[in-house]
């Protein structure tokens, strides 16, 4: 009988020496449940967990909102987003900064990636600050956190993949992660004034712009409020589903694209292929995630672990803080999707059985891997932000985050001592 602690070395191993995470999980899971239970059954199982997912209805929301955000890609709404902020903040200090991380949190509530925001951000705000005389290390520090958003203010992808592993109702995740991305927002603004009083020669005064001009750029953000207020505004008044939403959302995406005139018959073939191969990606990544957890479930992981909490006399909190530990530490050797869906599933019973949230614990999950992906030594944000901007030295992006990943840590200590920033919502709807 294979040990279930044998099986996650296992499977570090195997992902360490190179094969794909959804194979590597898909693979050791496999073995493991042959073990477990034999040949046939495990055969059985794994033709079921893909059967039975693949034709989820809930999982529809997956691709419709992936579809959703290349849709709002193609229509350039990155660059109004930017315009508007910059026509509001531009004339305080570090305003082009701080309209950039305005920007990342408006842009990634429609687009609900973190990689595709830094990314996307990195093109439209880098030649302004650059103007403006902002050093290398706050421009792109505040692009790398910036993009971090993306995974938390909903629509977010990963927010849904936790909901289909934990059974978790997704609309109220989407709720719970209002809150405490607008507070991520506000300290990350904060984090860039705290960055200029240590060192005020890090960017140049910009004049203001009368205010007609300021008007007339925050006209430009009229689609992205109006995609934002109706797929989260049908959710949380009941109107419709998480999944219709998607379906709604997509929709919307769509017609912006076409009235602004982005879309032809090319783009929109290139949108539907991207959309399908990242959808595949995902469920691949998915699949073999929940057969991984069937794989622990039976070899008595969920069991073993809540002996030793108790055994221990462990505090939530303190189970909490050693969680954040090992996100960060994974941080280093995973991108977001993989590291949640690899460890969800071995966390998940353990901080139920404590009395935790399910939907509190999905946010604190969500924002813990916030923070890994923009630390040292790999920060996917960063490496991601460095292929855009090749001539800016790593270590100076990792030197600007500095003062985001700190209030990145203040954000999880209020989490963790105020849950209901992330409860609040999801109770009135």
């Amino acid at each position: 009988m294979i040990d279930w602690i044998t099986g996650i070395v296992v499977l570090l191993a195997v992902i360490a020496a190179g094969v794909p995470i959804a194979f590597a999980m898909t693979a050791v899971a496999l073995v493991g449940i042959i073990a477990e239970i034999g040949m046939s059954p495990a055969l059985s199982m794994l033709g079921q967990v893909f059967y039975d997912n693949g034709m989820s209805y809930t999982l529809s929301v997956m691709p419709l909102f992936v579809l959703m955000g290349n849709f709002v890609l193609e229509a350039g709404l990155a660059d109004d987003m930017y315009a508007a902020a910059n026509a509001w903040l531009r004339h305080y200090r570090g305003g082009l900064a701080m309209a950039t991380i305005v920007a990342c949190g408006g842009f990634s509530s429609v687009c609900g990636s973190s990689l595709a925001t830094a990314a996307t951000m990195a093109r439209v705000s880098m030649p302004s600050m650059h103007r403006y005389g902002y050093t290398e290390a706050l421009a792109t520090g505040s692009i790398a956190a910036g993009g971090t958003l993306g995974i938390l203010i909903p629509p977010s992808i990963v927010l849904v993949l936790y909901g289909v592993i934990t059974q978790q109702d997704i609309g109220k995740l989407f709720l719970a992660g209002i809150i405490p991305g607008l507070v991520g927002v506000l300290g990350y603004l904060i984090a860039v004034r705290l960055s200029l009083l240590l060192r005020p020669d890090q960017a140049r005064h910009a004049d203001p712009l009368p205010l007609i001009e300021r008007i007339k750029a925050t006209r430009g953000v009229a689609g992205i409020l109006a995609l934002f207020s109706c797929v989260m505004g049908g959710i949380y008044l009941g109107i419709f589903t998480a999944t219709e939403a998607a379906g709604i959302g997509a929709f919307g995406a769509f017609l912006i694209a076409l009235v602004r005139r982005r879309l032809s018959l090319r783009t929109l073939y290139e949108v539907l292929v991207e959309t399908g191969r990242m959808t595949a990606m995902l469920f691949f990544i998915l699949f073999g995630a929940l057969l991984f957890s069937n794989f622990v479930n039976l070899a008595g992981m969920p069991g073993d672990l809540r002996s030793w909490i108790t055994a221990l006399g462990a505090h939530p909190t303190a189970v909490l803080l050693v969680i954040l530990m090992i996100y960060l530490l994974l941080g280093a050797v995973l991108e977001s999707i993989s590291m949640m869906l690899l460890t969800v599933p071995v966390f998940f019973p353990v901080i139920v059985s404590l009395g935790v949230d399910p939907i509190w614990f999905g946010i604190f999950v969500v924002v813990a891997i916030e923070i890994s992906l923009i630390t040292p030594p790999v920060g996917l944000n960063v490496f991601v932000l460095k292929s855009i901007v090749p001539e800016v030295p790593t270590g100076t992006i990792f030197r600007g985050v500095v003062p985001f990943i700190a209030m990145d840590i203040v954000r999880i200590m209020l989490l963790i001592a105020l849950p209901w920033m992330a409860l609040v919502l999801p109770a009135t709807m």
